[in-house]
């Protein structure tokens, strides 16, 4: 097998974490989260959140990539050969979402474009759904390819295939060491002239202003914990990748929480920059704030364009410069996202990176390509729901109740610790065994019975069934039937030893 690749240095692994921890939902999902969960109270959740959950699981994927040197499936298989099963479910979810998730960052491309002569008009809703998604009545209508969402998607495969043949040093560490500063100027700037915008502080006042009764609400600390969960590229095999092709000597725990404050820095920021313009939105439509915001794909695509339409001066530059910032904030993830199922298979099979990258990349195409006919915005919601709120949170569940309950986790601790310039106590033993998954069981819970209560978004229950259980039910059988494929005579002897000498 080849020697495994290295990131070449500190600062090209952090940026890499923390580009593949923030994207877009740091941009339309968290301000909109704040706002609806207590505004500045919500902070104070989201913070026990980041230190009892968000931390902890970094710092233990990063240990157990950084230890083993391989992939999810391989990382787990050492660990005891049955729970090889796990990583590739977690491998098939990442593959899932890089599927939709390009063709999100590819509307973000076409936005770009859009935004040099304000092409979606004044009636931003009827543009995004109509004139350029092409939607159709039905998530089962699809209604042929629509070209202008075809090209951009090819445009994205295409980048990040490129940058990901070149490898971690000289493809991705590279590319973030570019895009990151890109994304975090243009974030400055749009938060800077967002201040400056009348109404501004009508916005932040929305966002931050705090009710203290919203954090005795059960439901706002699972929407804290939601949000960390979910933001920092977690229990889907990424950092487990990313740390494998750290340096032995590596400074685990610091990483850790330099890359959580990174990403929620970064949140933060965004927040203060969405709603300082909806702020200035509201103010000149004669609305509250509240009638303005929105979250997720709407915000992004329909508010946020109209929002550019009034600004006094400088629109278009504006537009292009928020949508830089989608763009790049997404391809930053789309690459570790890509990068995870990629190195799993090239561990497995020892397998050439091109071959393994033509391979996923090729098949990630063709499916993706559902996601740009007139029923792939339906199609889109759908899986991403239930991909996220089902399968990643299962799959992280699964993963803290194994190494916390069924595996020496003090083990890992001792490994970490003499690596770092500060270690973890007792307080990481017992979020790994107690907090996470019981916050994680909570939030599946909940969920499921939000989703029985009251069928997602109103879709048919047809299409739910269709393309959010099925979805979840074929990413399962995919890590089942890719566990039971034998790997290459290495892979399989790295598996046998890892278990037989308890590496940790």
């Amino acid at each position: 097998m080849a020697k495994r690749e290295q990131w070449g240095s500190r600062v090209g692994f952090i940026l890499a974490a923390i580009g593949s921890a923030v994207g877009l939902g740091n941009i339309w999902r968290f301000p909109y989260t704040v706002a609806k969960n207590g505004g500045g109270a919500f902070l104070i959740p989201y913070l026990v959140a980041l230190f009892t959950a968000g931390i902890p699981l970094l710092i233990l994927e990063f240990g157990l990539g950084h230890k083993m040197r391989t992939s999810a499936p391989g990382i787990f298989g050492r660990l005891n050969k049955r729970w090889q099963k796990l990583g590739w479910w977690q491998t098939a979810i990442a593959f899932v979402i890089t599927v939709y998730y390009v063709a999100i960052i590819g509307w973000a491309l076409s936005y770009v474009i859009f935004s040099l002569d304000l092409s979606w008009g004044i009636d931003t809703a009827d543009f995004f759904k109509h004139a350029y998604l092409k939607r159709t009545a039905s998530p089962f209508d699809f209604d042929g390819i629509r070209l202008g969402g075809l090209i951009p998607l090819i445009i994205v495969w295409g980048i990040n295939y490129i940058v990901l043949a070149f490898g971690i040093k000289g493809g991705i560490e590279k590319a973030n060491k570019i895009f990151m500063p890109i994304l975090f100027a243009s974030i400055i700037i749009i938060t800077i002239r967002g201040l400056t915008l009348p109404g501004a502080f009508n916005g932040l006042d929305y966002l931050f202003k705090p009710d203290f009764s919203k954090i005795l609400e059960g439901r706002v600390w699972v929407a804290a914990y939601g949000q960390i969960f979910y933001s920092l590229s977690i229990c889907f095999g990424i950092m487990l990748a990313y740390s494998s092709y750290l340096p032995k000597k590596s400074d685990i725990v610091n990483n850790a929480f330099i890359t959580a404050f990174g990403n929620c820095s970064f949140s933060i920021i965004a927040g203060i920059a969405v709603f300082s313009i909806l702020g200035n939105m509201a103010l000149s439509s004669g609305k509250t704030v509240e009638a303005v915001a929105e979250g997720g794909i709407g915000l992004a695509f329909i508010v946020f364009p109209e929002a550019i339409n009034g600004l006094p001066n400088f629109r278009e530059l504006f537009g292009a410069l928020f949508f830089l910032c989608l763009f790049f904030a997404g391809l930053s993830s789309s690459m570790s996202i890509i990068e995870a199922t990629v190195s799993a298979v090239i561990d497995k099979f020892n397998m050439h990176r091109l071959k393994a990258l033509s391979i996923i990349c090729g098949v990630g195409f063709v499916v993706s390509v559902v996601f740009v006919t007139g029923a792939g915005v339906y199609v889109l919601d759908i899986v991403d729901h239930f991909v996220n709120n089902y399968g990643v949170a299962i799959a992280g569940l699964i993963e803290a109740l194994l190494i916390g309950w069924f595996f020496n986790v003090r083990s890992i601790r001792n490994y970490v610790n003499p690596l770092s310039d500060f270690g973890v106590g007792n307080w990481w033993e017992l979020c790994i065994k107690l907090v996470t998954p019981l916050i994680l069981g909570i939030m599946v819970v909940l969920k499921v019975i939000d989703d029985i209560k009251q069928p997602y978004e109103g879709y048919p229950i047809a299409a739910l069934l269709v393309y959010g259980v099925g979805v979840i039910v074929l990413t399962v059988v995919l890590g089942l039937i890719l566990s039971s494929v034998k790997g290459s005579k290495t892979y399989e002897l790295a598996l046998d030893e890892g278990v037989k000498n308890n590496e940790f």
